[in-house]
């Protein structure tokens, strides 16, 4: 096992239970509760997902989809969950989004000079310790539940970028997908942020839950690689239907779409309509982004559109011709035999010949 890949598969899980632990903080001093430590027991999965990645896999991803990341949502969402539940009571004083650490300057001085003729270093390490750990107590809850999301969504596209990929996604791939992930974590935090700080959704407990769970189903999109692989596809029954051939040739194409249609962009709009429309909720940022996701849902509908009239007249010239191309996601490795063009196989093949020539005789014949 190459060292890089050693290093980064575990630095990248040591970040996630990292901030995992630090959400789980917050919220059981939110709470003031200890009981909410049984959440940090989540993060027992992402070892075992580790200890299995390592033994089975080299400490490299698997294809379509990363357990990693899955597992970190699992141990940070519900963490999230319940600080935005309980933020409708947490507002900061005079400065909304005021971080108050200039208070306790005088105790990190105070603690530096005490510790200077007692136990040394050591014992001024741990006194520092605890005052920058009170410091950070007395920011705003609103300031550190945001900083939280700000942080998730960070990692993710961060962790995605330090896991070692494994052999069925080149870098160039890679690169794309994380280029990817940067705009949607805006869209996503922008949609939290946007949304949960409004005062009339704060009073709304069923509202609060409604946009954590559109939240939280958009989140789901980022485990996975589908947006930048092909499915592949070889010449067997299933791909004589026009659906499978479709799916072959445009499979990334379709999954972005439907990303954006069911998971992002489609159900941001409803729940902004919902706002505006029921609610009557109303502010600029609420009908520009509305307008937005309007605009995105339109162009993702006229993407489908050309990609089902282009395969469309893919097929109708492929047809004249007794033959239909297939994607160029998997070639298609054919027996050899002496008559045949190699070339040839590795591209075409005959998926579906049109009926008045189904029983015309081969060329091999």
């Amino acid at each position: 096992m190459e060292l890089m890949v050693l290093l980064n598969a575990l630095v990248t899980r040591l970040l996630f239970v990292l901030h995992s632990l630090i959400g789980v903080w917050r919220v059981t001093a939110v709470k003031k509760e200890p009981k909410y430590w049984l959440l940090a027991l989540l993060n027992l999965l992402l070892c075992l997902e580790t200890g299995l990645t390592l033994k089975f896999k080299q400490g490299r991803g698997y294809k379509w989809f990363s357990p990693a990341i899955f597992l970190y949502l699992i141990c940070t969402v519900p963490s999230l969950w319940l600080l935005e539940i309980h933020h409708g009571t947490q507002y900061c004083g005079n400065e909304p989004g005021a971080v108050q650490v200039n208070v306790s300057n005088q105790d990190f001085n105070q603690s530096r000079d005490s510790s200077h003729g007692s136990e040394g270093t050591d014992h001024h390490i741990i006194q520092t310790a605890k005052v920058f750990v009170n410091q950070l107590s007395t920011i705003c809850e609103t300031v550190w539940t945001l900083a939280l999301h700000q942080t998730f969504l960070l990692l993710l596209v961060v962790g995605r970028w330090l896991l070692p990929i494994g052999v069925e996604i080149t870098r160039d791939q890679l690169s794309q997908l994380l280029l990817m992930f940067v705009g949607t974590a805006a869209d996503i935090l922008e949609f939290a942020s946007e949304t949960l700080d409004i005062e009339d959704v704060r009073k709304n407990y069923a509202l609060i839950n409604a946009i954590l769970a559109v939240w939280t189903w958009s989140m789901l999109q980022f485990p996975l690689d589908l947006a930048v692989q092909h499915i592949g596809c070889k010449p067997n029954a299933s791909t004589r239907r026009i659906t499978s051939l479709l799916l072959c040739r445009y499979s990334a194409e379709l999954w972005n779409i439907g990303v954006s249609l069911f998971i992002q962009d489609g159900p941001f709009f409803i729940v902004r309509s919902i706002l505006m429309g029921h609610f009557r909720i109303f502010n600029q940022m609420l009908v520009f982004f509305t307008a937005k996701n309007i605009l995105v849902v339109t162009l993702q509908l006229y993407r489908l559109a050309v990609i089902t009239l282009d395969f469309r007249a893919t097929i109708l010239q492929k047809s004249r011709k007794g033959e239909v191309s297939c994607c160029p996601c998997e070639p298609y490795e054919a027996s050899t035999h002496a008559s045949t063009d190699q070339d040839t196989q590795m591209k075409e093949f005959v998926a579906f010949p049109p009926k008045e020539e189904s029983q015309a005789p081969s060329e091999d014949q």
